[in-house]
């Protein structure tokens, strides 16, 4: 769902608390929802304690707190913090203060500086009628609500998957007035990538393991080195992709390099192996680093790298490509048919013109600015499909 110039009182009924960020109250009730949805889906099956459920009110609070202090300064700088909802004992070996401190935007600038890595999070619990800071945590129970500042007035919700590892699932991101609301049933449309619904993650026997969430983390990675590239994904013993690739090939891997394949299937194997959650995230940003020089990287559908600073070009017997369908993983969304050019620049254009000639294969496009988009072929619509999802990667 995008709410431009959000009306609260319209979306949520009549206000509870004295909130000022009028899309903390607009989205509030759709994130309980969600949470209360989804604790009761996976109650029946996950034997592991899973972490309270927020209710609207104090959604509301948190979201509006943290937007305030996300517009501040601290010495020049903008807060960047990650707030948990939890108890102290629910969380793995946590620090705690020794006095809990109110939740304001003033403290939360202020403690900013020393929460804002990746990977920490300052837990925040009821006492009494009143949300307060009691310290910070690293590890965090299934299900757990989140709130992350990306950048001033920028803010995602989300939570920890209920199974292993791999990036937390994003609900809604809020920026300024404009919310956007995770589409659950975006992964199940015709047409879309198994990948899209590994990214949004409700699934919950999706494990870190599932060979799909390799390429979720590989789309984390590529958006983070902020230069931009391609992931083109073709499939394991068809060459039909050199078609669409100009020769010589630059950087050509033989033989094919099999580091990630190797440790997906060690896992397989042999489930939580010593180290490998390291290793695994070295190989993949090892991998993913490769996709910052210019020209495509190629991998097969096993994870095997087969080249990488490739240049895409039109097969000898293909069609330049005239239309995409623009889709974007939220709630409200229709897609729209335009011309690749309206889509991005070259990156977007020549991968577009690959999923076209080569059907079987897909495209993930990072841009420099963030955006993120993966490239498939729609049977039913006969066309390319340009899925936007920077809302899951946030």
């Amino acid at each position: 769902m995008i709410i431009n110039n959000v009306e609260a009182d319209t979306l949520a009924g009549d206000p509870v608390l004295a909130t000022t960020y009028k899309a903390a109250r607009a989205v509030a009730g759709l994130v309980e929802s969600h949470f209360e949805r989804h604790h009761l889906s996976v109650q029946s099956h996950y034997d592991q304690e899973l972490a309270p459920k927020p209710d609207a009110k104090t959604i509301e609070t948190i979201i509006d707190t943290t937007f305030w202090a996300s517009l501040r300064r601290e010495e020049g700088r903008s807060p960047k913090v990650s707030i948990a909802y939890l108890p102290p004992e629910c969380a793995e070996n946590p620090l705690i203060f020794s006095e809990k401190l109110s939740l304001t935007a003033n403290i939360l600038t202020k403690l900013a500086p020393a929460v804002e890595r990746s990977g920490i999070h300052l837990g925040v619990w009821l006492e009494g009628n009143e949300l307060r800071i009691w310290g910070t945590t690293r590890v965090i129970p299934g299900l757990c609500f989140v709130l992350e500042v990306v950048e001033p007035g920028m803010l995602v919700i989300k939570h920890r998957r209920v199974d292993g590892f791999g990036k937390f699932v994003n609900v809604a991101v809020l920026k300024g007035d404009q919310v956007k609301i995770v589409d659950e049933n975006s992964g199940k449309a015709r047409d879309c990538p198994s990948v899209i619904n590994s990214m949004i993650g409700f699934t919950s026997s999706r494990l870190w393991s599932d060979s799909l969430n390799l390429l979720v983390q590989l789309a984390v990675s590529m958006r983070a080195h902020e230069r931009g590239g391609i992931l083109l994904v073709v499939p394991n013993g068809k060459d039909d992709w050199r078609k669409s690739i100009i020769h010589p090939i630059t950087y050509h891997v033989q033989p094919a390099f099999s580091e990630l394949a190797d440790l997906n299937r060690r896992y397989i194997e042999e489930p939580n192996p010593i180290g490998w959650q390291l290793q695994l995230s070295s190989a993949i940003n090892g991998l993913a680093g490769l996709t910052a020089v210019d020209g495509a990287t190629i991998i097969n559908d096993k994870y095997e790298l087969l080249a990488f600073g490739a240049k895409i070009g039109r097969a000898a017997d293909g069609k330049p490509v005239e239309e995409m369908l623009v889709t974007e993983p939220v709630i409200g969304d229709v897609g729209v048919v335009v011309h690749p050019v309206q889509q991005g620049g070259t990156r977007h254009l020549s991968a577009a013109q690959f999923v076209f000639d080569q059907r079987d294969a897909i495209a993930l496009v990072a841009s420099q600015d963030g955006r993120f988009t993966i490239f498939s072929w729609a049977p039913c619509e006969g066309k390319v499909q340009a899925h936007r999802v920077d809302a899951l990667l946030l």
